[in-house]
């Protein structure tokens, strides 16, 4: 069973996160939800306030097939947090697979991870991130993933079950939600 780290800060964008881990959850995926604090109460951008299994401090050494990382404001904390950039530089040495949507990508632009790479993001970091592929809504390019914001949750939330279970398994979630 393919296993999934998402990190939630303060300021998370809901319908990226729920989106994200809501299909992983669906296609039989461990997301493992932890918040960026220590208070397991995250509250997003639009006073949704979720509940992580786990702060990311009690994440330890633990490998994940996959790092999840949202955007939203909250993306400002998670670049503050010089944890999570270290996480990502392991997670990609490691050859595994990150993923980033919206303002997100940022953090792996901060970790030196988007050099050479194929991306995109959300237009609030195009001044940051120069080679952004505005267009896309989902971006391939090795073992990185990328998506544009809320409204590219669903592609990227199928297209991230493409990558760790199946394609077979994406096409009969996208059936089974309508999509």
């Amino acid at each position: 069973m393919p296993t999934v780290l998402a990190i939630l800060p303060e300021g998370f964008e809901e319908i990226e996160a729920v989106t994200t881990i809501d299909l992983l959850r669906r296609a039989d995926v461990r997301v493992t939800v932890a918040s960026l604090a220590e208070n397991p109460l995250v509250t997003g951008r639009n006073q949704l306030t979720l509940r992580a299994e786990t702060p990311l401090a009690s994440v330890g050494e633990q490998a994940f097939d996959l790092l999840f990382l949202p955007g939203g404001p909250g993306v400002a904390k998670l670049r503050a947090d010089a944890r999570v950039p270290a996480l990502a530089r392991a997670q990609a040495a490691a050859g595994r697979w990150i993923a980033a949507i919206c303002a997100a990508p940022a953090v792996l632009h901060d970790a030196g991870l988007l050099e050479g790479k194929r991306y995109t993001a959300h237009p609030s970091v195009a001044g940051e991130l120069k080679n952004i592929l505005a267009n896309e809504r989902v971006v391939l390019d090795g073992k990185l993933i990328t998506s544009r914001g809320a409204g590219t949750a669903l592609d990227f939330g199928l297209s991230l079950i493409e990558l760790l279970v199946s394609p077979t398994k994406a096409s009969e979630i996208r059936a089974s939600i309508c999509a």
